[in-house]
């Protein structure tokens, strides 16, 4: 094995030492003043521009947190909405109901009263049909036992006034 220090490689020769040392230093100077400055910039602009999308995305995520927040408030108030217009649709059914019972109860009296005048109405009638045939019969049986003594026109008021003495209200209470 050779020894460590008869390697070429690990001794130092001061002349390709400088050398190195001012290539070093013309390379750093020229990477200085022509790479690292744009690559410094282009740094710069990459951070600026991360940071500007940092913002917009916190702006963004601020604008979707008010519009969840809006659409949150607008879904409440459409709950709250559809609540009164439901509130309303019952309140009119129910009025609607109650107008329509109240016709029908109307109605409904409006028939039981007509039917009451035209049964009032049909005993009333009956009741002068009767009145009439009465008459008629009286007529016939007063002519059969006065036999021909009193002329018709005293015959007829005198079956009038008994007519008229029959208590006829009995009959009509009857009736109804």
């Amino acid at each position: 094995m050779l020894p460590v220090a008869d390697n070429s490689l690990i001794q130092p020769i001061p002349g390709l030492m400088i050398w190195t040392l001012i290539s070093f230093g013309i390379t750093f100077f020229v990477l200085r003043r022509y790479a690292f400055g744009p690559i410094q910039q282009v740094i710069d602009q990459r951070r600026e521009r991360i940071r500007e999308s940092l913002k917009e995305a916190d702006k963004a995520r601020d604008e979707a947190r008010a519009l969840l927040e809006e659409h949150r408030k607008l879904m409440q108030e459409a709950r709250h909405q559809a609540e009164e217009i439901l509130s309303e649709a019952r309140r009119v059914a129910e009025s609607q109901r109650e107008r329509v019972k109240h016709e029908a109860e109307e109605d409904r009296q409006r028939r039981l009263e007509e039917t009451r005048r035209q049964i009032e109405a049909e005993t009333h009638r009956a009741l002068g049909a009767i009145r009439r045939e009465v008459a008629e019969l009286a007529l016939v049986a007063a002519e059969k036992v006065t036999a021909g003594a009193l002329d018709p026109k005293s015959h007829r008021k005198l079956i009038d006034d008994a007519i008229k003495e029959i208590d006829f209200s009995k009959l009509e209470k009857e009736a109804v």
